[in-house]
């Protein structure tokens, strides 16, 4: 019996060794972007509550790994699933070495790791590694006619990475929708499920497809939603659209500015992201009601107080600078006066500005506009499917707006104020803006960038503590003769302290720095680095 019993055991140990233990990484993950936006789904309370008072983000990495494919790699011949890993986006299994090769076959393993390293033959590791660059290469649209406009603002790069808006709801508000229920060039978006709803607050009805003696809403909503194969794709072909039609064409009077808030009001109730208006008002019908420029401070309008409102609630509203910059009245209308707002400029297809984009002055509390896009011979789909060109800011906001829905589904995480100041970060004279540009053309690659910050490994002596901060704040930088150049900005794109370091640490008295989010930028000769700073 003894025996018998010896050489159970030593079957069982030989069975243990003959079998490979070994990593399977997969490829992606399930609903990332809804699931991060909403933590409860995958973590507790107690857990984002402790993340946020350390200021530790929610990101892809807690997100649980995908259940369908634990559940195939099981029924794979010779395959034990054992444990798996959120963090890693990996599962833990044992087989046999063929068996274990086979489960590369399989669409969603991206790279497979044995225990035995000596396993991870260098044929099979080039093998994986051409397979995970395949499989990088998400989305690779041709944009045809709106390439120029896309291309111009870096969204195509976020677009690769399949960052196209999913998960991210703009509300669009203007004038007139006609045919977005039929037209060709938004079929992708309601076979996608992506056109939620809407409200014609004018005439006072859901249909807000019916012909209303204007079509621009119908124009300005394809920059964003718009697809033709190979013809033309807009900056945020996936994301979720509703539309308010708050202008009525047939006259112009200060009820549509009250029809606009109600329509905030709306898009708030509804949770969305981001408000596109490409409206403006400063004169009316009857001249009593008229503006005049000193009115646009940012917070004489109805309109612009209600933008303001918007902002605070956590919407990131964008707004057309307004067509006057070529007549007496150039500066921008209201509500892309509001301080809440981000306003965009126009320039043409080489990026110089255009003639008729309205400009900021000094009566506006705020950089004005913020950016600029295309807005000079700017490819829309008009209502008959025809890929045309119109001139106007009209277009240029929703260009940046769908690039920033875009931007904000990679970074799930920042507030709306992070995201324009990322975006301004990232445009061409961030550093010495003007009335006409404003910050100039962004890169939303490089606002990604921005976002995600420089990774830590990459300059790990630039260091900033405690971080919320109430009164000192220690700053430590890399050793170097030359000066590293300090900039802290707030939320509204504002240089707030300006000051050169020459030591290896110091420390900074921010008790008179008012609470809120900045962005602290270092510029060294061999090195730079952006750090979002909470002030408590």
């Amino acid at each position: 019996m003894k025996k018998l019993l010896l050489l159970v055991v030593v079957l069982i140990q030989y069975a243990s060794f003959s079998q490979e233990h070994a990593w399977v990484y997969l490829t992606d993950k399930e609903n990332v972007a809804n699931a991060v936006a909403n933590p409860l789904t995958i973590l507790t309370q107690e857990a984002i509550d402790r993340k946020a008072a350390h200021n530790i983000p929610i990101d892809e990495r807690d997100v649980p790994v995908n259940e369908n494919y634990i559940s195939q790699l099981k029924l794979q011949t010779g395959i034990s699933v054992m444990a798996k890993s959120k963090w890693f986006n990996a599962v833990y299994v044992i087989g046999d070495q063929t068996n274990i090769e086979n489960l590369i076959n399989l669409d969603f393993v991206n790279f497979i790791d044995f225990a035995d390293k000596s396993l991870n033959q260098e044929s099979r590791a080039v093998e994986l590694t051409n397979k995970f660059m395949v499989e990088e290469a998400l989305v690779d649209f041709n944009y045809g006619d709106s390439q120029n406009q896309v291309e111009m603002i870096g969204v195509n790069e976020l677009h690769f990475q399949d960052f196209t808006g999913e998960g991210i709801t703009i509300a669009v508000l203007d004038s007139g929708f006609l045919n977005v229920d039929t037209m060709q060039g938004l079929q992708r978006l309601r076979d996608n499920g992506d056109l939620l709803g809407g409200y014609d607050f004018v005439s006072r009805t859901d249909d807000v497809f019916a012909f209303t003696g204007n079509e621009h809403g119908s124009r300005v909503l394809s920059t964003m939603a718009g697809f033709v194969q190979d013809q033309f794709v807009g900056t945020a072909p996936d994301a979720s659209y509703y539309l308010f039609r708050t202008e009525d064409v047939s006259s112009e009077m200060p009820v549509e500015e009250a029809y606009w808030v109600e329509a905030a009001e709306r898009a708030d109730s509804l949770g969305v992201h981001i408000i596109n208006s490409s409206l403006g008002y400063r004169v009316f019908d009857n001249p009593n009601y008229d503006y005049i420029p000193e009115d646009m401070d940012g917070n004489t309008a109805f309109i612009s107080k209600g933008a303001n409102i918007a902002n605070e609630k956590g919407i990131l509203v964008v707004n057309s600078a307004g067509n006057s910059g070529a007549t007496t009245w150039q500066s921008v209308g209201a509500p892309a006066d509001a301080a809440g707002v981000f306003s965009i400029g126009a320039v043409d297809g080489d990026g110089n500005y255009a003639a008729f984009s309205s400009q900021g002055s000094a009566v506006q509390p705020t950089q004005k506009p913020d950016v600029v896009a295309q807005g000079q011979a700017a490819s829309v789909i008009n209502s008959s499917d025809s890929i045309i060109s119109n001139n106007g800011t009209s277009f240029s906001s929703p260009i940046i707006a769908g690039a920033i829905a875009s931007l904000w589904q990679a970074l799930p995480n920042a507030s709306h104020e992070e995201i324009k100041q990322f975006v301004r970060m990232s445009a061409s004279q961030f550093n010495t803006p003007d009335f006409f540009l404003g910050y100039g053309i962004p890169n939303l690659q490089l606002a990604l960038d921005i976002g995600l910050s420089v990774p830590e490994e990459t300059f790990v002596q630039f260091k900033v503590f405690p971080n919320p901060v109430s009164t000192i704040l220690h700053i430590q930088i890399p050793q170097s003769t030359e000066p590293t150049h300090l900039k802290v900005y707030n939320v509204l794109g504002k240089v707030v302290l300006e000051k050169a370091i020459h030591q290896s640490e110091t420390q900074l008295d921010m008790s008179s720095m008012a609470s809120g989010i900045y962005i602290m930028s270092f510029e060294a000769t061999d090195a730079s680095k952006q750090f979002k700073l909470i002030k408590s």
